[in-house]
C-alpha cells in the first residue's frame, strides 16, 4: 500500500463511505471548496475521500455530518428503521453501571442519546474523560459539580451546561443525596461511545 492509498490515523472501520459523501455534500448545495474549508480538509483531501481513496476518522465523520446538516448513521448510508418518536415513562427500564443509574429518554440507532440518570455522591471517583462528540446535561434536582477543562462549575436544579466532549471533562453530585440529569450526547457507531458516562453495563470503567 503506499503512502497516498494509507488510512486515515484513527480511521474507522466502516462501510465505504465515499458514494454518501459526495451526494449529501451537494444535497447541501456546498461546493469542495467550501466543505473542505468547513472541516479544516484541504479540497484535495475531501476530494480523495469522496472518491474512496482515503477513509475518514470517526471525529472528521461527526465534522462532515454536521457540516452537510445530516448524521453519521446517513453518512454510512444506513437505512432508516421507522421508530417511535414517544418514550412512556413505564418503558423506561433502570440500568446500573458504575454507581449510575440511566433511563433511556430517547430511541435506540439514533444520532444522539438521551438519557434521564441518577448520580450517587461519591460514584465512579476521579475519571476524567475525552471523546469525539458534543454533550447536553440538565440538572432535573440536586447540585452538579462538572470539571470542564481547567474550570469548575456548580451547577443547580434548572441549569445546563453545552460543551465539547473533545474537552476533559468529570460529572460528580455535589451533595451526599446525589444529583439527577437529563443528558444528551452524539453518539457514534464506535468503542468511544461508551465514554460519556461510562459503560451501559458492568462495573466502573
Amino acid at each position: 500500500m503506499s503512502p497516498s492509498e494509507a488510512p486515515e490515523p484513527g480511521a474507522a472501520e466502516l462501510p465505504a463511505v465515499a458514494p454518501q459523501l459526495r451526494a449529501l455534500r451537494r444535497r447541501a448545495s456546498l461546493t469542495l471548496e467550501t466543505a473542505a474549508r468547513a472541516a479544516g480538509l484541504s479540497p484535495a483531501h475531501l476530494s480523495r475521500l469522496e472518491t474512496g481513496q482515503r477513509q475518514p476518522s470517526l471525529p472528521m465523520l461527526l465534522a462532515l455530518a454536521r457540516i452537510y446538516g445530516t448524521t453519521v448513521s446517513e453518512l454510512l448510508g444506513e437505512t432508516a428503521v421507522e421508530r417511535d418518536a414517544v418514550i412512556r415513562a413505564a418503558d423506561m427500564e433502570p440500568t446500573a453501571a458504575g454507581g449510575w443509574t440511566y433511563w433511556q429518554a430517547g430511541a435506540s440507532g439514533r444520532g444522539m442519546q438521551a438519557l434521564r440518570v441518577q448520580v450517587p455522591h461519591g460514584s465512579q471517583g476521579d475519571i476524567v474523560r475525552v471523546h469525539p462528540g458534543e454533550e447536553w446535561l440538565h440538572v432535573l434536582a440536586g447540585r452538579l459539580r462538572l470539571r470542564l477543562g481547567d474550570g469548575t462549575h456548580l451547577l443547580t436544579r434548572g441549569d445546563s451546561a453545552h460543551f465539547d466532549s473533545l474537552t476533559p471533562h468529570r460529572i460528580a453530585a455535589a451533595d451526599p443525596d446525589g444529583v439527577e440529569l437529563l443528558f444528551v450526547h452524539t453518539l457514534l457507531q464506535s468503542p468511544t461511545a461508551t465514554l460519556c458516562l461510562g459503560p451501559l453495563t458492568g462495573g466502573t470503567p
